[in-house]
């Protein structure tokens, strides 16, 4: 009877799990749509037990129903960074505070940039301080929810959460608390615990493992609530966007994946990474490994607007776009619709369509949206190297890579090949490869999830001008946007 591993995967608007067997084959997959409370401006939170128990509950026991042999490893994942502040018992304490996209703790950042130092934040976390750390969620919590914070033994992640309502552990991966800065050093790849003494006194700190290990198995308990058999082995989980690297093969120095989504993420593995105040600086998924990490705060969410401004489906503006030439016809445009996170970290920065005249159309403007887009792609590349990144082999994932469009437009402002999956599951997949490697299966994560083609750049130079602007138009516009963008506080207030 042939082994079979579940991965479970806890994102911000879905969950999603699949069940493959020891070669990859994917035998079935589940998904759980679930919603995000924002109680207040700049709150982005999580029921621990409503949203990421319930939705593992009710994917594993879906999946389960299509087990047909031994079910031998189980990894999950999930968003991440997050807080959940939970009693010594584990019990949550309060909603789950979000990562990046919860912007609470602002003075809290600029506390701990100046108590500990910019520089010295850099070179022992290999990350500034913002709104994706968890330091500052941690002395927002103290200061301004006391009575939760002196009842609060633990702190959770949604992996680390699941992991300890499964197995009992109180345990966090590597890559997830290197992003718990400041209270993490990339340089000994463990707990800073002089700094977390400032950040979160008298707070017991979770054991450390690395994603590709057994932390525990299945409890008696656990098992009577989930339906999974008991002693199964649980591994540490990690953050999604880094499963969903692992499910693609990203995981030699070298590699990187591109995620198309409603935002575009970069990651890249590599063995010792040069701190950058453009880029996060974290620990990797295998034993020893680092990665880059960028991300921008808008990619297909600019396409949706304008999808939904100027009417029609998708399939049709991708078409339309795909007959105007490179340049849109002389259009450029800034997505910085929602700020920028990598590599400029600028909350304020706005969107910018620059050299509309009357004679553009939705075709130019749905173009644009894809190169300016692109271009942000070339510029987080370019810092990467910066940084010690090579790019040798670019993965493209997510559901902007359907069409083909998009992911030709990146190549060829890039410059670059990108290979492009034959399975998109996302973290769910490398959650289970990560749950086969665990346990002692052999991997060919080539041959898990080979590539379905490779998008080659056409050599055409007419992007090269066109980024050289792009990169100028950021700074040339960047003071009237920060006066709208307070223009656009004022007005919500």
């Amino acid at each position: 009877m042939a082994d079979l591993h579940l991965g479970v995967d806890i994102g911000t608007s879905s969950s999603k799990g699949v069940l493959v067997d020891g070669r990859g084959q994917v035998l079935a997959r589940a998904s759980r749509e679930h919603g995000t409370a924002t109680p207040h401006p700049g709150w982005v939170e999580h029921d621990a037990d409503a949203v990421w128990w319930a939705d593992f509950l009710a994917i594993t026991r879906e999946l389960l129903g299509a087990a047909e042999g031994r079910l031998a490893g189980l990894a999950v994942s999930g968003i991440g960074p997050c807080l959940l502040p939970a009693d010594a018992e584990g019990r949550p304490l309060r909603p789950a505070i979000l990562y990046g996209v919860d912007t609470r703790a602002g003075v809290e950042i600029a506390e701990l940039t100046e108590e500990l130092g910019a520089e010295e934040i850099l070179r022992r976390g290999g990350t500034p301080l913002s709104s994706q750390a968890v330091g500052p969620k941690l002395r927002w919590l103290a200061r301004h929810e006391p009575e939760v914070y002196e009842r609060t033994e633990m702190l959770f992640m949604a992996s680390s959460y699941l992991v300890h309502r499964l197995t009992g552990r109180y345990v966090l991966d590597h890559h997830s608390a290197s992003q718990c800065d400041p209270m993490y050093d990339q340089n000994e790849l463990g707990w800073a615990r002089d700094w977390a003494g400032v950040v979160a006194p008298d707070l017991a700190l979770p054991d450390l493992a690395w994603p590709t290990e057994v932390v525990g198995t299945v409890s008696a308990a656990a098992a009577a609530e989930t339906g999974l058999p008991q002693g199964l082995p649980v591994t540490a989980g990690t953050v999604d966007a880094w499963a969903e690297a692992t499910s693609v093969g990203v995981r030699e120095p070298g590699d990187v994946m591109v995620m198309y989504g409603t935002t575009m993420f970069l990651i890249e593995v590599l063995e010792q990474p040069k701190p950058h105040p453009g880029l996060w600086t974290t620990s990797g998924v295998f034993p020893g490994t680092r990665s880059l990490a960028a991300g921008m705060a808008t990619s297909g969410a600019v396409t949706d607007w304008l999808r939904r401004l100027v009417g029609g489906d998708f399939a049709s503006l991708v078409a339309e776009a795909a007959a105007v030439p490179p340049g849109s016809r002389g259009l450029l445009l800034l997505p910085y619709f929602a700020g920028e996170r990598t590599p400029i970290f600028d909350p304020s920065a706005r969107g910018v369509i620059a050299g509309l005249t009357l004679a553009h159309g939705r075709a130019e403007l749905y173009r644009a949206a894809l190169e300016g887009i692109a271009y942000g792609v070339r510029h987080n590349l370019e810092v990467m190297r910066e940084a010690g990144g090579e790019a040798r082999r670019l993965v493209a994932v997510g559901g902007g890579t359907r069409g083909g469009l998009w992911t030709r437009i990146v190549s060829d402002v890039a410059g670059q090949p990108q290979q492009v999956p034959t399975e998109t599951v996302g973290a769910a997949l490398g959650d289970a490869m990560l749950a086969a490697v665990a346990t002692g299966t052999e991997v060919d994560f080539e041959a898990w999830n080979p590539p379905a083609e490779t998008v080659i750049p056409t050599g055409d130079g007419r992007y090269e001008q066109y980024y050289r602007r792009y990169r100028e138009l950021y700074p040339a516009t960047k003071d009237v946007a920060h006066f709208l963008a307070e223009e656009q506080l004022n007005a919500g207030r």
